[in-house]
């Protein structure tokens, strides 16, 4: 299957970041979110971030300006009818992204892709919502998505071998490393990032260090680039906390169990970066 046009439901950063390695790539992109001003917001952001490798001179002004043309914003979900694939976007959460599965299913073209872009909810699962579940396939992509080399492509159990081979090339031609995963909860990376972040708030909430030097320790110890309490402070607190509940239902195991002090952090509304409080202040 050849793609020309990328469908993407949700402007927030993930979706205005995968739109803008679309892009740059030469596909064609409509960007859809019901929400005006989260359109205005994602254009925005896209348009900064194209300005930004222009500074960095990855992207020369005529080629930025010309990824700009080939983006176009819509309110409309019908809008996205004719793409070759349509990625959903949305916030973490299974019932909202139901919602929207349902919505494409009666929209996008029957030979067209459906995908998630998801950090933790079963492909399975979602798969499960449309009429054709062969055509669903996971496309998790990192954030910042321009910067990030990796996309996880996860195959649900429905998951037809022509939609995935499609979606590995897709994220091939982005100028993406694909892994193909299969459908688990975490996948892979979260699977061991996040029960890592989880550990290193033990550590802070039992006092064997603070913050700083959990955080010294595994960027100088392990040459991580980051440490693990910034990096969900980068995250988002909540969203680490989500994925948490996620594994220690899914496996029931407590070793997948949340930090209390994760759950206090949130309950008290210091998010990380996006609050401008987490383990740090911004």
């Amino acid at each position: 299957m050849k793609f020309e046009t990328i469908g993407i439901v949700g402007a927030g950063q993930m979706g205005a970041g995968i739109a803008q390695v679309c892009a740059t790539a030469g596909l064609s992109v409509v960007l859809n979110d019901v929400e005006t001003r989260a359109l205005e917001r994602g254009m925005e952001q896209l348009s900064a971030g194209l300005d930004r490798l222009v500074a960095k001179t990855s992207l020369t002004a005529e080629q930025a300006a010309q990824a700009m043309t080939r983006i176009k914003a819509a309110a409309e979900p019908s809008r996205l009818a004719g793409c070759d694939i349509v990625i959903e976007a949305a916030t973490e959460n299974v019932r909202i992204k139901q919602r929207i599965l349902r919505e494409l299913d009666a929209i996008v073209r029957p030979d067209a892709i459906v995908a998630t872009n998801t950090s933790s909810v079963s492909i399975t699962q979602l798969a499960a919502t449309l009429a054709d579940p062969s055509r669903f396939v996971g496309m998790h992509f990192f954030n910042p998505v321009p910067a990030m080399a990796l996309v996880e492509v996860i195959r649900g159990m429905q998951t037809s071998d022509a939609a995935y081979d499609a979606t590995v090339a897709l994220a091939e031609r982005l100028g993406k490393s694909a892994i193909q995963v299969k459908n688990a909860p975490g996948f892979v990376v979260n699977r061991i990032l996040v029960p890592m972040i989880n550990e290193a708030v033990f550590v802070l909430q039992e006092g064997l260090a603070s913050a700083e030097a959990i955080d010294a320790g595994m960027r100088l110890g392990a040459n991580h680039p980051m440490g693990p309490l910034a990096l969900a402070d980068l995250i988002g607190l909540d969203t680490v906390l989500s994925i948490m509940e996620v594994f220690h239902q899914a496996f029931g195991d407590d070793k997948y169990r949340p930090a209390p002090m994760l759950r206090e952090l949130v309950d008290a509304g210091s998010l990380g970066r996006k609050a401008k409080r987490g383990f740090y202040s911004y």
